[in-house]
């Protein structure tokens, strides 16, 4: 199912950016020489397909993807307009770096981001974690969104 924030209503919450660099970890744009290290990252942790979606997202102006790192290490990341405009994802954090606040804090890059592009509003495609998005940024389910927007998708191998 697919959810709705407003972003109009988000509040800027500082407090996982300050827990994250007390523990070294930056939330940051990815650059487009990260590109090829990114994506074979995703893919690696995640799946091809997500690494495509971030790949559209490292190429827009301005990129549209969060990387989260420490000491030159990819933890996570988050990006938006990746599959169509106005969409939150996909976003992943490393299995063994999960419960630190990292996906809440690339969440909030994400999100405060489109709010400053312009957008009211973000859609969260496909969510999976709908009790987290609800309790971190609101978000709120739209009747009648599945399949949404990934029906008829090719399927990879992976």
């Amino acid at each position: 199912m697919d959810l709705l924030v407003k972003l109009y209503a988000l509040n800027a919450d500082a407090a996982p950016d300050g827990r994250l660099g007390a523990d070294g970890i930056t939330i940051r744009r990815a650059l487009g020489p990260e590109l090829a290290a990114v994506a074979a990252w995703i893919t690696r942790h995640f799946s091809t397909g997500w690494a495509s979606e971030a790949t559209v997202a490292i190429c827009r102006q301005p990129v549209s993807c969060f990387i989260a790192v420490r000491q030159g290490q990819l933890l996570g990341f988050a990006c938006y307009d990746a599959t169509t405009r106005g969409f939150f994802g996909p976003t992943g954090v490393d299995e063994a770096e999960r419960g630190q606040g990292i996906g809440h804090a690339l969440l909030l890059a994400c999100l405060l981001d489109m709010r400053a592009q312009g957008y009211a509003y973000a859609v969260i495609g496909d969510a999976g974690p709908v009790d987290f998005y609800a309790r971190t940024v609101g978000a709120t389910p739209i009747a009648d969104s599945t399949p949404g927007i990934f029906a008829g998708l090719l399927k990879t191998s992976d």
